[in-house]
């Protein structure tokens, strides 16, 4: 055999065992982070969501930023568009300045937003299976999808906060069960000779 051949025999090899370590790396870092979310909750999600925030910050001020900047080199703009573009890009930066400054109320809000944008469409999603019923083969399972939708998007669009908190424990131990079968599946698959 030649030195090509040797190496493209064990490219595959390689590979194998780098899938190996990702999949282990990667199922142990979920777990990890599942437990974290499942024994400290409050305190990941508060995390999670000024993290979020601070994207979010750091994304209007980048926006803002090329707003006034096309504003002002910009050669095809005209008076009107020209103005529109500061405006949006004050705004934008004021914007982000207010959330960086404010990074909890920010996350806070976020959640909120997410909660009740989850709510209203579970329930709309059962708005969907309800009116499938009559065309669907199993009546029965989708009758208990919508009511199941409809109970879950009520709770969270009544209960924004509890619900965040309900969806995050939930985010939290599929982290550490997928996890988990990751890495059981990193020391299951076969070495590479």
């Amino acid at each position: 055999m030649t030195d090509t051949d040797t190496a493209s025999s064990t490219a595959p090899g390689r590979a194998g065992d780098g899938l190996r370590i990702a999949l282990g790396v990667g199922g142990l870092i979920a777990v990890v982070l599942g437990l974290l979310i499942m024994f400290f909750p409050v305190k990941s999600g508060a995390v999670a969501m000024q993290l979020v925030a601070a994207v979010m910050s750091a994304y209007a001020l980048v926006v803002g930023a090329v707003y006034i900047g096309t504003s002002i080199f910009s050669k095809t703009l005209g008076g009107w568009a020209r103005t529109g573009h500061i405006l949006l890009g004050v705004l934008y930066l004021v914007g982000g300045v207010v959330m960086l400054v404010n990074l909890g109320a920010t996350a806070a809000v976020l959640t909120l937003f997410l909660s009740f944008t989850v709510g209203a469409l579970w329930i709309f999603e059962a708005v969907v299976a309800f009116s499938l019923v009559k065309t669907s083969r199993n009546k029965a399972w989708t009758v208990i999808s919508g009511i199941i939708s409809l109970l879950a998007g009520l709770a969270l669009l009544l209960s924004p906060l509890l619900g965040a908190v309900t969806l995050w424990l939930l985010l939290g131990v599929s982290m550490v069960v997928l996890g988990a079968v990751q890495v059981v599946r990193a020391l299951r698959t076969p070495a590479a000779a």
